[in-house]
């Protein structure tokens, strides 16, 4: 039988991957973030199952590889946290390109929905018994225009319910995407027409912060930015910033750069000294969600359904689909 650590464990983890359990694989299930601090709760297993606040760098795979670790499973598409080059040739890192975008597509139109018509103050009102609609004005998002920067399965997705809407869809892409529902462009016209600048591209070297203070000043007066896809892709000063002056007229953020010490874990009693974040969730007009877009239940079961699919098909010694590489 393998053995596999199981890091950043939460309950809703549990209950999905207990149902695609394998009598060849036990799981060893840890509360714990895998990094340079944890990763010796790894010793003595087969392989690892992180995801995506764990730090899975070159000293973390170092001592995997001490341990005779041969395999990282990332629960999640993204693996921006994963230091792929110190991997090559030590430890296979696998990932799960594809579960459910329509959950981070619909989390998003959420976001979109509350920020505009206001439903998050409608709801604390009402329970006050305050019924005045002073103040809770939105807009039609008919014939606005979205603009949807990373047009892979979740980009397309939303772009699907923007359609729905009756919006007008433009979108950016080094790679276009034929189920795209939309009209591609360049991601300068995209900044300065679009009325909603969604985001929905994987972190990489080349896009981190690309939402800063250049790109912000480019965009309409009073544009909402929503990002459900990697905190690092939005400079939070910038942000605060363009909220400030009116630039920026709402943000809806799902995700936030410096993350990994707050998000998935109940904080409630602690003291926050993060004063970029507490400044953001002070707004108004800025919503944050603690990285919840992927949480519904067919996106938990896809992602432990590929998961262990990935475990099995490294310890039959099967062909690796969804493994990532160093280019």
């Amino acid at each position: 039988m393998k053995t596999i650590a199981f890091f950043d464990a939460k309950p809703y983890d549990r209950q999905s991957f207990s149902m695609v359990e394998d009598e060849d694989i036990n799981i060893r299930y840890f509360e714990n973030k895998l990094n340079a601090d944890t990763v010796s709760m790894a010793a003595c297993c087969d392989g690892v199952c992180a995801f995506v606040n764990d730090n899975v760098d070159k000293n973390v795979i170092n001592k995997l590889y001490e341990y005779g670790v041969g395999v990282v499973a990332m629960r999640c598409a993204g693996y921006n946290n994963v230091d792929i080059k110190a991997a090559n040739g030590k430890v296979k890192i696998l990932r799960v390109p594809a579960y459910s975008p329509y959950a981070i597509a619909e989390h998003t139109m959420g976001m979109i929905l509350t920020l505009n018509r206001k439903l998050h103050k409608a709801y604390i009102r009402t329970r006050d018994h305050n019924f005045s609609l002073d103040g809770l004005c939105g807009f039609d998002l008919h014939k606005k225009t979205v603009g949807i920067v990373g047009t892979g399965k979740i980009g397309c997705a939303f772009s699907e319910i923007c359609n729905g809407f009756g919006m007008k869809v433009l979108g950016y892409d080094p790679y276009e995407n034929s189920e795209f529902k939309g009209e591609y462009c360049d991601f300068d016209r995209l900044l300065t027409q679009s009325d909603i600048v969604s985001l929905h591209c994987p972190l990489t070297k080349d896009n981190h912060n690309l939402i800063n203070r250049e790109t912000v000043n480019k965009m309409k007066k009073g544009v909402y930015i929503i990002n459900t896809s990697r905190g690092q892709l939005i400079d939070t000063e910038a942000i605060i910033e363009g909220i400030k002056s009116g630039q920026i007229g709402a943000a809806g953020l799902d995700v936030y750069e410096e993350e990994t010490t707050l998000f998935f874990e109940d904080k409630s009693d602690d003291i926050i000294y993060d004063d970029k974040f507490l400044t953001l969730i002070s707004m108004p007009n800025v919503l944050v969600t603690s990285h919840q877009a992927f949480l519904t239940r067919e996106a938990l079961y896809g992602i432990a359904e590929t998961t262990m699919q990935n475990f099995k098909a490294y310890f039959n010694d099967e062909e690796l689909k969804n493994e990532v590489v160093a280019k």
